[in-house]
């Protein structure tokens, strides 16, 4: 037998080649991976797998598995593929969990693979055991132990079409180390059904039609675009509905991409620090269309207050977000890309001109109370928002940006700018400090295409071990460190609304430049704004890695905010004094 291929399924192989074989029919190419004792099997085979006439994968060695976890999920948001993770068990299979939740509250489809003590050993507390499906089972799309060989070919598809079907996100598989020795004949599986679970709900036309007679309608209608558009691969389809019905549109953080910025029917970001008006226009308009996004506190401020006024019409592939935070007047639950295009046939071509138009004298008060300030400042310390434009002004348009956690996350997320699918990589619901470095990595070997990341001194020291995979892949991350000496959110909450008492926020942080020497990673530091623009061309002309450090103004505040608990109309353009 030629094990190299997948012809021959009689001939007896050990559990962790067949574990090969089946990533090689879910057409895996890249791993992200940390190997110990109790997945040495699985290593040994993939030895042969990664080089001479049987490579079939890139195995990139991350320096900690929760760096594995979130650069398969960098990976997987601008593939579109699914990423994979390959750890030992106990506090190997232990560290992934944070990226497991992360990506399953972004829904981002990942495939975990950690290694287990053998089922005999199973309940003895032997070591490095962990009961690892029933820790992943609450955070995951599915958990499962795969006990014994004859179970690898079914159970690695079945993952894989849970992963990447319906609303994507994590699967975790536990691999026992008796399970990756049996000697099993191997014969591949396609797993594209799995009982009582729909991945692709059945469009219901009489709901498209309420929809649509709902949205012709509307005077004042205004759409929500989630990532849930870019994950349905749906944006001609989002494009062709807006223009048709004249739909303004703002955008959740995850769905920035989904919407080209320049895009006339554009109208901003959603959200706590989005644009001004079309926060407040939430609360103005008579149909509200929710597409592809979960209604997040986030996007929504105080849920008992928000869009009262509004027919709200929420199209979504997953029947558990209808009316769990917002509740719905028509529900369209259904992949948007059959959706989508099934309202437009029945939309009547609209002209809201005089609706669109009442949104540029709030954008106006934006631009000149906080956009201008923030990224044309005349005087004083550098500011994040003049970094950021900086670097998005200088980047190429298929540029990928990765932020990391805090204001550096909600600066870069404001003032990038969005030109191609799959260019914004971000932790949205969990919120996870250290996800940028790592995430970045992920993204270099998804795609050829430039990659900046944004990282504040907090989350950038969080998973700075992973400057070690950088360093040995030549991983062409352009990280960029906003240094405030702050764990800056936490401490612009501090003076907002906790009379200003900064309880352990104030970081020492060390000497980043030796840091990067240690690390072989060009560095260079920015204190003046005259000197931005030169330094931001020479990383982003490095042919490899680079980190520019920017010493940024302590006390540099995201606006515009809308307050925790309160009304999206409440939204902030101004610190409180």
């Amino acid at each position: 037998m030629d094990r190299s291929g997948l012809n021959d399924s009689k001939q007896a192989i050990t559990g962790s080649e067949a574990l090969m074989l089946a990533l090689k029919a879910e057409g895996v190419k890249t791993i992200f991976g940390y190997p110990g004792g109790s997945i040495m099997p699985v290593y040994d085979a993939l030895y042969t797998y990664t080089r001479g006439e049987k490579k079939a994968f890139d195995h990139i060695l991350v320096r900690h598995e929760q760096g594995a976890t979130h650069a398969a999920e960098g990976y997987a948001r601008v593939s579109g593929e699914v990423g994979v993770a390959l750890v030992t068990s106990g506090p190997g299979a232990t560290n992934t969990l944070t990226g497991v939740a992360d990506a399953m509250l972004d829904s981002t489809p990942i495939v975990v693979i950690a290694g287990q003590v053998p089922i005999g050993a199973l309940g003895t507390d032997a070591f490095q055991e962990v009961d690892l499906v029933g820790v992943a089972q609450p955070i995951s799309k599915w958990s499962y132990q795969i006990r014994h060989a004859e179970d690898i070919a079914w159970a690695v598809s079945r993952a894989f079409y849970i992963a990447r079907s319906g609303r994507p996100g994590p699967v975790v598989l536990d691999f026992p180390k008796n399970a990756q020795v049996e000697m099993v004949a191997f014969e591949p599986q396609k797993v594209n059904f799995v009982r009582s679970y729909v991945s692709y709900p059945k469009l219901d036309m009489e709901a498209v039609q309420t929809a649509a007679s709902l949205i012709n309608g509307a005077k004042k209608p205004l759409a929500l675009v989630g990532q849930g558009v870019e994950l349905g691969h749906a944006q001609e389809e989002l494009i062709q509905f807006l223009e048709k019905a004249d739909i303004p549109a703002g955008r959740t953080m995850l769905g920035l991409s989904a919407l080209p910025s320049n895009h006339p029917l554009n109208v901003g970001m959603l959200g706590m620090h989005g644009n001004y008006a079309v926060n407040l226009k939430e609360q103005q308009c008579d149909v509200l269309i929710a597409i592809g996004m979960r209604f997040s506190d986030r996007v929504t401020g105080n849920p008992k207050t928000y869009a009262k006024q509004a027919k709200v019409i929420h199209l979504d592939i997953d029947k558990s977000e209808i009316d769990k935070n917002v509740k719905t007047d028509v529900a369209v639950i259904a992949d948007c890309k059959e959706s989508l295009p099934a309202i437009t046939a029945l939309l009547k071509k609209a002209d809201h001109t005089e609706w669109r138009q009442s949104f540029l004298p709030l954008d106006e008060q934006e631009r000149i109370k906080v956009i201008e300030p923030a990224i044309h400042p005349k005087e004083g310390p550098l500011l994040m928002g003049e970094v950021v434009n900086a670097v998005a002004e200088l980047s190429p348009d298929d540029t990928v940006l990765v932020t990391d956690v805090g204001q550096n996350q909600l600066f870069a997320t404001r003032y990038f700018k969005y030109h191609h699918q799959r260019s914004i990589c971000t932790s949205g619901g969990l919120g996870t400090m250290g996800y940028g470095m790592p995430a970045a990595i992920g993204a270099t070997f998804a795609a050829q295409r430039t990659v900046v990341c944004f990282m504040g001194d907090g989350g950038f020291q969080m998973n700075l071990q992973e400057l070690g995979t950088i360093m040995e892949q030549q991983a062409p991350v352009k990280m960029i460190l906003l240094n405030n000496h702050y764990l800056g959110n936490v401490r612009q909450w501090q003076d907002m609304f906790w009379n200003r008492r900064k309880s352990f926020t104030k970081m020492l942080n060390p000497n980043y430049e030796l840091i990067a020497s240690g690390y072989g990673i060009p560095y260079e530091a920015v204190t003046d704004r005259n000197n931005l623009k030169a330094a931001v061309s020479r990383m982003l002309a490095a042919k490899g890695p680079f980190i520019l450090e920017c010493a940024i103004k302590e006390d540099d505040d995201v606006l515009p905010m809308t307050p925790p608990g309160k009304n999206v109309d409440d939204m902030m353009l101004e610190p409180t004094p």
